[in-house]
C-alpha cells in the first residue's frame, strides 16, 4: 500500500505535484457539478465522492499519473442503471450509492482473484462503437440544458424527436449563453492549451449569470448547493433493489474499469512504467466502495484530467492527495458560489468533454483497413442509441466475444516442410524453399486447440491428406501450440486417428507439452504415435515403410 510514500522526494512537490494538482483541481470542480447532473444526483454528492475516490487510488494504485474521479461514462451508466429501477431524485442518491458499492465489490474480488486480463477480451472496436454511441446520447441530454427545455425519455431518435417537437420553446438566450461557452472553451483549447478552460468557463459564466441576473430572464441555473463534507452514510436501500442492482454493476465494473486501465496503461507507456491490471482493478473496486459509503457515485479514470495533470508536471500520486485537500476545501466552503450557475454552460462544458469520445477518424480507419471492426463497432453505436447504454454495452461485449471465438475457432493448419540445408521446419506458404517428404504430410495447426475448433482442425487434417499428391502415408501432427488437452480436443484427435487408419493413413502426433502430455497419457489416444520432434516422427515413419493411403 502506497509503495510510493516511501520513496517520495519533496523535490517532486516542489517542482510538478503542486502544479499538476491545482491544475487537476481546476478540471475537478466544474466537472463534479456537471456529471452529478448526469448521475441523477444533487452537486454535493459529486464533491462528497471526488476527495475519498483521489484518497483511496492514491494509497492503494500504482499508476503514476491516474486521476480517478466523476467521468462523464460512468456518470452516464449510473445514471441509466438507477433510473431503471427509480427515477426520483431523493432515492437516485442511495442508489448512485449502493451500485458504487457494488461495482466496486465486483471490481475488488475480480482483481483478487487476478482476472485484470478480462478487459483483453473487450474488442476496441466494440468498445469504441459503445463509447460513440454513449458520447451521442450524453450530447442530445445535455443539447436540452443549451436551448432550454427538457430532454424528454427514451432512447437517442426519441429524444431528438422529442427536442424539435419542441422547437417553439427553445430559449433564445439559453441557446446563445450554451453556444458562447462551448466557443470559449474550444477557443481556450485551441489558443491557450494550458490554463484550465472549464473553470475558466464556469467562472465567467457565474459572473455574467450574477452580474445579468439571467435566472431572470428564463435561463436555468443550477441553484444552491449544500455544503459537502464527506462523512460515512449507509445507502439505505430496501434489500430488493440491491439484488435489482447487481446486473447493472457488472456492466458498469466492466466500463470504468476498461476506461481506467486503459489511461493507466497509455500513460504508463509513455513515461516507460507498467501497470499491474489486477492491482488496479482492485484499487478501482475500493475506490469505488468508499465512494458508495460517502454517499457518492461511480468513479472511474479521467482522461482529461491525468493528460492535464502529466502536463503541469505531475511525478507520483502526491497529485492526487493534494487535489482530494483542495476538493475538499472546495466542497466545505465554496459551494455557495455556484449557485448562479447557468445550466447551459453546465451542458456546454459536458459536450465538449465527451466529444473525445466521437472518435470518426477511428472509424474511417476501419472502413479503410477493417470492414468486419466497422461494422462491429457500429452495431455498437446502433445498440446504444436504439436500446440504451446498458444494453449497447451488453451488445457491445457480445461482438467482442464472437470476434474472439470465431478466430480461434477456425486456427489455420500449416504445412511444413524442411528448409535446405537445416533440420528445421517452416510453413509452405511462408517459406517456398522449404520441401515436403513424399510419403509423410507434416501439419501444424498454429493455435491451441479447445472444444471450440478442434473439430475444425480434424476436418482441416483430412482436406489436407485428401489434396495431397501423392496420398501420404503418414501424418505429422504437431502441436506444441496447445499446452493442455480437454476431452473433447482428445476425443477430436482419437476419431482422426480412426479415420486415417481406415484410410491407411498413420497419425503421428509430435512435439507435445509436458501438461498435456498427462492429459495424453489418461486417454485411449496416448497409445497413438508420439514423438519428441518432427525429425524424430519423421525418421519412424519413414522405418516403418508404410504405404501411402488408398
Amino acid at each position: 500500500m502506497a509503495d510510493w510514500l516511501r520513496g517520495y522526494r519533496p523535490g517532486d512537490l516542489l517542482r510538478g505535484d503542486s502544479l499538476a494538482a491545482l491544475t487537476a483541481w481546476a478540471l475537478i470542480v466544474p466537472e463534479c457539478v456537471a456529471y452529478a447532473q448526469i448521475a441523477g444526483v444533487p452537486p454535493q454528492n459529486a464533491f462528497y465522492a471526488a476527495p475519498v475516490a483521489l484518497l483511496v487510488y492514491a494509497l492503494l494504485g500504482r499508476s503514476r499519473f491516474l486521476i480517478i474521479g466523476a467521468t462523464s461514462a460512468a456518470a452516464v451508466l449510473s445514471g441509466a442503471t438507477v433510473s431503471g429501477i427509480s427515477t426520483d431524485p431523493k432515492q437516485a442518491v442511495g442508489l448512485s450509492a449502493a451500485l458504487a458499492i457494488l461495482a466496486g465489490g465486483v471490481l475488488l474480488a475480480a482483481g483478487i482473484a487476478r482476472l485484470g486480463f478480462i478487459t483483453n477480451f473487450l474488442a476496441e472496436p466494440a468498445l469504441v462503437g459503445f463509447l460513440f454511441g454513449m458520447a451521442l446520447t450524453i450530447v442530445v441530454r445535455q443539447a436540452a440544458k443549451i436551448l432550454g427545455v427538457s430532454s424528454g425519455d427514451g432512447d437517442f431518435f426519441q429524444r431528438i424527436w422529442h427536442l424539435f417537437a419542441h422547437i417553439g420553446d427553445w430559449s433564445g438566450l439559453s441557446i446563445a449563453v450554451g453556444v458562447l461557452a462551448m466557443a470559449l472553451l474550444f477557443g481556450l483549447e485551441r489558443f491557450l492549451p494550458k490554463l484550465p478552460a472549464s473553470l475558466i468557463v464556469l467562472v465567467l459564466g457565474l459572473a455574467v449569470s450574477a452580474a445579468a441576473q439571467l435566472k431572470d430572464h428564463g435561463v436555468e441555473i443550477v441553484g444552491k448547493i449544500p455544503s459537502a463534507i464527506p462523512t460515512p452514510h449507509l445507502p439505505g436501500i430496501p434489500a430488493e433493489d440491491w439484488l435489482t442492482l447487481t446486473a447493472g454493476a457488472f456492466g458498469v465494473a466492466l466500463v470504468c474499469f476498461a476506461e481506467a486501465f486503459s489511461i493507466a496503461g497509455r500513460f504508463a507507456r509513455e513515461s516507460g512504467d507498467e501497470v499491474d491490471a489486477d492491482r488496479e482493478m482492485a484499487a478501482l473496486g475500493a475506490s469505488n466502495i468508499a465512494v458508495g459509503f460517502f454517499r457518492g457515485f461511480v468513479v472511474s479514470g479521467s482522461a482529461s484530467r491525468t493528460a492535464a495533470a502529466k502536463g503541469a508536471g505531475a511525478a507520483t500520486p502526491m497529485v492526487s492527495l493534494i487535489a482530494a485537500v483542495l476538493v475538499l476545501v472546495t466542497g466545505a466552503f465554496l459551494t455557495p458560489l455556484f449557485t448562479d450557475l447557468p445550466e447551459p454552460v453546465l451542458g456546454a462544458i459536458v459536450i465538449v468533454a465527451v466529444r473525445g469520445f466521437l472518435r470518426v477518424g477511428e472509424l474511417r480507419r476501419y472502413a479503410r483497413l477493417d470492414r468486419p471492426s466497422l461494422w462491429i463497432a457500429l452495431t455498437a453505436i446502433t445498440g446504444v442509441l436504439v436500446f440504451d447504454l446498458l444494453p449497447g454495452l451488453l451488445l457491445a461485449v457480445v461482438l467482442s466475444l464472437l470476434m474472439f471465438i470465431g478466430a480461434a475457432s477456425r486456427p489455420p493448419v500449416a504445412v511444413l516442410g524442411r528448409l535446405p540445408g537445416t533440420e528445421r521446419w517452416g510453413d509452405t506458404a511462408d517459406a517456398p524453399t522449404a520441401r515436403t517428404v513424399p510419403g509423410v504430410l507434416v501439419l501444424r495447426p498454429d493455435s491451441a486447440l479447445f472444444f471450440g475448433n478442434a473439430d475444425r482442425v480434424r476436418l482441416t487434417v483430412l482436406a489436407r491428406v485428401a489434396a495431397a499428391d501423392p496420398r501420404p502415408g503418414s501424418v505429422l501432427l504437431d502441436l506444441n501450440a496447445s499446452y493442455r488437452f480437454g476431452l473433447p480436443v482428445l476425443d477430436a484427435l482419437l476419431d482422426l486417428c480412426g479415420e486415417l487408419d481406415h484410410q491407411g493413413v498413420t497419425l503421428r502426433l509430435v512435439r507435445i507439452r509436458a501438461m498435456a502430455w498427462d492429459d495424453l497419457a489418461r486417454h485411449p489416444l496416448g497409445e497413438a504415435p508420439v514423438h519428441a520432434t518432427v525429425e524424430e516422427g519423421l525418421a519412424a515413419a519413414q522405418q516403418t515403410g508404410r504405404p501411402a493411403g488408398r
